[in-house]
């Protein structure tokens, strides 16, 4: 039985360049799915008998599946993935028993939850030999070894794919150069970020959480943390979202990115937790893009990345904006239905600030809404702003959602949300966005309570 090396050390990084400059090339990535390939799933399953089989490939930080057949997930974080098994292996891979295995608590867990007991699998190459992806067949029991002609049959099946690839990646290379325009040579001030500097930062592992918390009102306690990503270049310094986000929108690099972001605040979850187990009622809030919410394999991706980690669904909480809901109506309830089971909590960010969801936030299934920072901002300046805070406080009760109001800096609009009933808050009078190793002392405060907040003007921090 063949067997990948499950500690891999170091990813070769010119490798994995290459690596993803073929699957790049394809044009493949987050397309629909396609019979053909359909078709190579499904005589897949049926040559060997197996309860399902799927074809998957890879970019930098997840393995999506581009088709199946039968019962498979549809997606999952690349971390201890099948995928990185075969990578390791640079061949094919047999776990005859999972339930066996040495490293199955590591690797295999969620593979017995989802009832698959024994799969093989083999790389799915570009014409370079670069593995792109995975064809993988799965029995719901354990199987005896797999004769060497057989899995010579799952090769060839294998290949076919990579045809299917090799002809897509021959269209789009045609498409480019009948669209291809000459293009002015850069100079020395030429614009910065480029899409090349994210993906380099992203390797180097140059992107960092903070993280604000978010208190109870009442109480001034802390019930909850929002992670904001932060790009720590080693030569500009501390560099805001706002800067690099809009390209990482653009170029699809919000991607990789954003996956870093949902691994990482699990991982800061488990740590906190570890330190202190009275913490498992601590929440991590975390942004989705609109292109990470239009993903169909989310739910699976996110039910993952909290099995890995070990942090309860209630720990994790999801926020979008009102504009990176999918048009679609039925979609996006069926994207937001699979989280709500999950057990994670939903959260509207930067609500009021369009008109649609007042017509359609009932049937949203949202436990919070975020009331934006630019109607907290204003509710002292006039008696409308003040009306369309408390009506957005009004509705949320209605719809038995919770309310945070953001970007509260001063004790005065403390005051007023009090008195309006909104239940949580954040912003600068209680604390700046702020290192996980801040946060970790901040928690360890008494109770941890912030200090008091009822007299004075002005909060300083």
């Amino acid at each position: 039985m063949l067997r990948a090396e499950l500690d891999r050390g170091e990813i070769d990084r010119e490798q994995e360049d290459a690596r993803m400059a073929a699957l790049l090339s394809t044009g493949i990535l987050d397309t629909p799915p396609e019979p053909s390939y359909d078709a190579i799933a499904r005589l897949a399953a049926e040559y060997f008998l197996a309860d399902s089989a799927s074809i998957a490939l890879a970019d930098e930080s997840r393995v999506w599946v581009k088709s199946s057949w039968g019962r498979v997930i549809r997606e999952l974080p690349r971390r201890n993935s099948i995928f990185e098994m075969v990578l390791e292996a640079d061949g094919p891979v047999i776990v005859s028993d999972i339930a066996q295995h040495p490293n199955f608590d590591q690797w295999f867990r969620r593979f017995k939850r989802l009832g698959i007991a024994a799969f093989a699998s083999v790389p799915v190459r570009s014409s370079e030999g670069k593995i792109l992806g995975v064809l993988t067949i799965y029995r719901s029991e354990p199987a005896p070894g797999m004769p060497l002609d057989s899995l010579r049959m799952l090769e060839s099946l294998a290949d076919l794919v990579a045809s299917q690839l090799e002809l897509r990646r021959l269209r789009s290379t045609l498409n480019d150069s009948l669209a291809r325009r000459p293009r002015p040579v850069a100079t020395v001030n030429e614009i910065w970020p480029r899409p090349v500097d994210l993906r380099r930062a992203l390797d180097n592992g140059q992107f960092v959480l903070h993280y604000q918390p978010e208190v109870d009102l009442s109480t001034r306690r802390i019930i909850g943390l929002e992670a904001l990503i932060r790009w720590q270049h080693p030569e500009r310094g501390l560099i805001p979202p706002m800067d690099f986000i809009p390209l990482a929108e653009e170029c699809g690099m919000i991607l990789p990115i954003g996956d870093w972001g949902l691994a990482e605040a699990c991982g800061q979850i488990q740590k906190w937790c570890q330190e202190d187990s009275d913490r498992d009622s601590l929440r991590v809030c975390v942004n989705l893009s609109a292109r990470q919410f239009s993903r169909e394999g989310l739910a699976d991706h996110v039910e993952d990345l909290l099995l890995q980690s070990g942090v309860s669904s209630r720990q994790l909480g999801l926020e979008m904006t009102e504009s990176s809901l999918i048009p679609d109506k039925g979609t996006t309830l069926e994207v937001l239905g699979s989280l709500r089971r999950l057990g994670v909590c939903l959260l509207m960010d930067d609500f009021g600030t369009g008109y649609s969801s007042l017509n359609q936030l009932h049937s949203f299934p949202f436990d919070m809404l975020k009331i934006d920072r630019s109607f907290v901002g204003r509710m002292t300046e006039g008696d409308q702003p003040l009306q369309i805070v408390r009506t957005i406080i009004e509705l949320a009760r209605a719809l038995g959602m919770d309310v945070v109001a953001e970007g509260i800096e001063t004790r005065e609009q403390y005051r007023l949300l009090r008195q309006m009933g909104c239940r949580y808050g954040q912003g600068f009078l209680f604390a700046r966005p702020m290192t996980a190793e801040a946060v970790t002392e901040l928690l360890r405060l008494p109770g941890q309570v912030l200090p008091d907040l009822d007299g004075g003007e002005q909060a300083r921090c």
